[in-house]
């Protein structure tokens, strides 16, 4: 899942300060589960906006907000909302805000900041966490570490074994923190497999989490 904040609305309003009327899509999937991007989040933000002086056309929550041919049918089903606003506010993460701007000829801003992809941990009236898990490297190495990512995991992103300050089995950077290399070594031991702390992870390509790939295109 992709792991999202919210913008403050001075942020959100300095995007649209020349536009008198803007036009909400949200997603149903992430950013519903985030709680920033939702039926509920969408009404709350056309309430702020509406309370600023702006006028909200309408809005809409598309699932994903990520899908092109969503973001089509949104400007069908939706044609005339979205005509009337001078720009689009997106409460999607980045993909999403990006899908949206493609196919509606008109600005679109984003109202969330996209952090992660992550996992839930608790989902609560109190306090929503959430656990950062994959930085999508486009280099998965969890086959050799147990289904566990310390590129990710690990402050340093060390990729062959724990850094000089891990201390019983705590981070260096955050003593609270387990050591991910500590959380591999026991998984692989349980799986039979610490053969595999043996192995050697090569440097990481970091082009590869930056190319622009499009799968099984025929």
């Amino acid at each position: 899942m992709i792991i999202t904040k919210q913008k403050s609305i001075d942020e959100i309003l300095g995007y649209i300060k020349n536009d008198p009327a803007v036009f909400l899509v949200g997603c149903a999937v992430c950013a519903t589960t985030c709680k920033t991007g939702g039926e509920t989040e969408a009404k709350l933000l056309s309430g702020l906006l509406g309370a600023k002086g702006k006028a909200v056309t309408g809005w809409d929550i598309l699932n994903p907000a990520c899908y092109l041919l969503e973001s089509k049918k949104l400007l069908r089903r939706k044609e005339k909302e979205i005509a009337a606003a001078q720009s689009i506010i997106s409460l999607a993460c980045g993909g999403g805000t990006q899908a949206i701007a493609e196919v509606t000829g008109k600005p679109v801003y984003p109202a969330n900041d996209t952090l992660f992809q992550g996992e839930i941990i608790r989902l609560s009236p109190q306090e929503d966490c959430f656990e950062k898990k994959c930085t999508m490297c486009g280099e998965c190495i969890v086959g050799i570490t147990g289904g566990i990512c310390p590129v990710t995991r690990c402050p340093k992103g060390l990729r062959n074994g724990p850094c000089g300050g891990s201390h019983k089995g705590k981070c260096e950077v955050d003593p609270k923190r387990d050591c991910v290399w500590v959380l591999i070594y026991n998984k692989l031991k349980e799986f039979g497999r610490l053969g595999n702390m043996a192995v050697t992870a090569k440097a990481g390509d970091h082009s590869r989490g930056r190319d622009y790939i499009l799968i099984n295109k025929r």
